[in-house]
């Protein structure tokens, strides 16, 4: 992107040669070439048919460069923007094409996310990435330094974030509406794909590789294992070397509101349930690389609320839901097929569904005239469909413009996110034949520890293949 002053800096040398016609001059509904975006896609298909189609925005910033590992996933996008060179590797991407662009929009299986985002940012290129922001906790913390450090902005696809719910939320709670919040619950319908099913690997199943497929690419930072269908695409996410599971899914949309609202950081402690698969008659099988069918994970939270000595959060996903208070059914609250949340204060509780929406205050009656319009953070243009333009004007703007889910915000949201994950996998940990893991961890968020289970520290931070580099 070519800024004004950069124009002007150079105006003396460049003069004699053309002029940029401003935007002023074009007129009503025209965009001066000097105030677009030039931004490279990484991934093309699934979730990044949105992001590039809304950060594209009809013409208003331009698509530079395009990758993807499965040329299968990025047909649409290489027939829509022919000029856009394409390529397999988002390295040789950076290299080759680095100069062409300003921003990298990063819409890959989750293993991936870190070593993209850190490659680009490392550039100086601002960074949209699709959530949840990173694999590994230890990731999100070093991606969230990196934006400072390489003063680029930034966004995580978590889009409910740029809803209005979410502001109105956050605004009744902060007001102490519903009184002093003390638990929150969470739940989702995910997992849709299937979950906590044996393997490929397991069963030492493989196919051929599709010609249009770079499977050691594809692999990137998870150790080698042969190809199947099975893997991809989208049903990647209930295998643990790629994906984060249910949670990892749709954690950063339903506790994004939470823990803004609650102005949350770090867990102290986290434990789980998770649903079995048995193998057997009271045989339970041990699956230890893919995510669970269903979960159930409980952290709790110090308060800034002086009145409230610690904040209990319940997450559940797959099919099961909290037993709720009295005063409130699940007929009423008609949240959404995706599930739901439910914050309980000292005065009354709050309901909502994904991104917050259709919130309600309850006892009804009691809060029948409430004001539930006053937003803590100015409304974003387009609401959730806004997200990727939002970041785009920001990219504009440069360093320090506002995002609604830039990394010092969707950094540490991640890393709670990630969490859950955590107590999951030790849940399902085998020592010497034993589940050593089924108990509460303590964790210190400053270190990135968890204190009173070494076992359990393998899942904060893992050991990338394929020569990748963080």
């Amino acid at each position: 992107m070519t800024s004004r002053r950069t124009f002007i800096k150079s105006a003396s040398v460049a003069a004699a040669a053309f002029t940029i016609v401003p935007r002023h001059v074009l007129g009503r509904g025209f965009v001066a070439p000097s105030d677009k975006l030039n931004i490279a896609a990484v991934g093309c298909g699934g979730k990044a048919d949105v992001n590039i189609r809304l950060a594209f925005n009809g013409g208003t910033d331009n698509i530079v460069a395009l990758c993807d590992v499965d040329d299968r996933q990025a047909v649409k996008y290489r027939a829509q923007f022919p000029n856009a060179p394409y390529f397999r590797d988002f390295r040789e991407m950076l290299d080759k094409a680095g100069k062409t662009f300003d921003a990298v929009i990063v819409s890959t299986p989750d293993h991936m996310h870190a070593p993209i985002a850190m490659a680009a940012m490392n550039m100086g290129k601002h960074v949209y990435v699709e959530k949840p922001l990173t694999h590994d906790i230890y990731e999100a913390r070093m991606l969230t330094e990196a934006a400072r450090r390489n003063k680029v902005v930034t966004q995580m696809g978590n889009q409910g974030s740029s809803g209005d719910s979410t502001r109105y939320i956050e605004q009744l709670i902060q007001d102490k509406v519903i009184g002093h919040v003390h638990t929150v619950y969470c739940w989702t319908n995910r997992p849709v794909w299937p979950q906590g099913v044996q393997s490929p690997k397991d069963k030492k199943e493989s196919q051929p590789v599709p010609a249009e497929v770079d499977w050691n690419k594809w692999l990137g930072t998870a150790p080698y294992r042969d190809y199947h269908a099975a893997y991809m695409p989208f049903r990647w996410r209930g295998y643990w070397d790629f994906g984060t599971g249910a949670l990892g899914d749709m954690g950063c949309h339903f506790m994004d509101v939470p823990f803004r609202a609650l102005r949350l950081k770090y867990p102290t402690s986290v434990e789980c349930s998770v649903g079995s698969v048995y193998a057997d008659f009271f045989q339970e099988a041990y699956f230890d690389d893919v995510c669970p069918p269903s979960s159930s994970v409980h952290m709790t939270f110090p308060s800034d609320d002086r009145k409230v000595k610690e904040i209990k959060f319940s997450w559940f996903d797959g099919g099961i839901r909290p037993a709720l208070p009295d005063g409130v059914t699940y007929e009423q609250l008609f949240a959404s097929v995706d599930g739901g949340m439910l914050f309980i204060g000292t005065k009354g509780m709050l309901s909502g569904g994904l991104f917050g929406d259709n919130f309600k205050l309850w006892p009804a009656e009691k809060f029948a005239n409430q004001d539930m319009t006053k937003p803590a953070r100015p409304l974003v243009e387009g609401k959730t469909e806004g997200h990727q333009q939002q970041w785009v004007k920001a990219c504009k703007e440069g360093f320090g413009a506002y995002t609604s889910s830039g990394f010092d915000q969707a950094g540490p949201l991640t890393e709670t996110v990630l969490m859950g994950n955590l107590a999951t996998r030790s849940f399902l940990a085998r020592e010497d034949g034993k589940f050593t893991g089924r108990k509460k961890l303590l964790w210190d968020g400053d270190t990135q520890k968890i204190t009173n289970y070494d076992y359990a520290n393998q899942f904060v931070k893992r050991t990338y293949a394929g020569g990748y580099t963080l």
